[in-house]
């Protein structure tokens, strides 16, 4: 099917009362979990509640889930001036495990966002090294990749990001994709045989614009003067190999054909219901249920998709 454009109209508010709802997972056999700062993740359940399990600290970020369907939180602990680790939640006992604290003998700090390969092995994002997050938004390269292999090895793969967020691999675990924030579009890397990245190539164009100065994310402008921002936060594939990425101080989430084209897909200029996306998640029978997670908002958004999500690891 064809990409066409989700209305603000046709948007529901779920898992209402979530704190810090980043992103949002849903497993194979259906259960919607989101992220929240109040527990480590919530599970938003059919009636419209939520049910938080465990308690992980710091900022549960990016989530997402192994085969085994326990979940992943990339920790963004310097929202909270504390550590940011990556995590594992297991839903049944609430019981949390720490993967990774450190990579090369720093401590991690700002962990954004994980992806699980076939072979078990977690990609994560960790965004900057600043002591306050929004100092990272000035356009420094700090930013890595790192990953945690099925027997537990961590090691950081590629650096030079400028604020690394949202990862994903595409259908044949052949790229992994990367969201640079203050640099408004998307890197890839290829996995070479070894599970290492082999060298970094933009995909698709810049995303917008970038502007210039140190943006103040307490003292932002209006929402029609960020409409064409670029920075770029979550991304996700559907299953005609378009990448969806959600651009949230434009309220808006967009994605780049296969032919590196870009349609926007929904934009909420005033943030109505869409309050700055930030990640982008598919489930449902037909995986075309479409969620979009905020940090601003205490729910998450629910909608159709006009184009069934690609299935990850855990849904397959």
């Amino acid at each position: 099917m064809p990409l066409a454009v989700i209305e603000t109209s046709a948007m529901q508010k779920v898992g209402v009362g979530l704190t810090r709802c980043e992103d949002v997972v849903v497993s194979k056999d259906g259960r919607v979990w989101a992220s929240d700062q109040a527990s480590a993740c919530a599970e938003v359940l059919p009636g419209g509640g939520i049910r938080g399990v465990g308690k992980a600290g710091g900022a549960p970020n990016g989530i997402n889930m192994d085969a085994q369907g326990r979940i992943i939180i990339a920790n963004f602990g310097v929202y909270e001036g504390e550590a940011g680790p990556l995590q594992r939640l297991d839903v049944e006992t609430g019981k949390i495990e720490v993967l990774a604290s450190e990579v090369d003998g720093v401590t991690l700090t700002a962990c954004n966002y994980p992806i699980v390969a076939r072979d078990g092995t977690i990609y994560c994002t960790h965004s900057t090294s600043a002591e306050q997050w929004p100092q990272a938004l000035d356009g420094r390269a700090d930013g890595f990749v790192f990953r945690v292999t099925p027997d537990g090895v961590v090691e950081k793969l590629a650096d030079g990001l400028k604020f690394a967020n949202g990862c994903c691999l595409d259908e044949d675990d052949a790229y992994l994709y990367v969201n640079q924030t203050s640099g408004g579009n998307v890197v890839r890397y290829p996995l070479l045989a070894d599970g290492r990245l082999g060298p970094r190539e933009d995909y698709g164009p810049m995303l917008g614009i970038i502007p210039s100065g140190e943006t103040d994310p307490g003292n932002l402008p209006s929402p029609e003067d960020m409409a064409n921002w670029a920075y770029t936060d979550g991304n996700g594939f559907d299953v005609e190999g378009n990448l969806w990425v959600t651009l949230p101080a434009a309220n808006k989430v967009v994605a780049i054909t296969p032919k590196r084209e870009v349609f926007t897909v929904a934009h909420d200029l005033t943030g109505e219901i869409m309050d700055h996306p930030t990640n982008v998640t598919w489930g449902g029978a037909d995986m075309r249920d479409v969620y979009f997670g905020s940090l601003r908002t205490n729910y998450v958004v629910k909608a159709r998709s006009p184009v069934a999500g690609m299935k990850l690891i855990h849904q397959r």
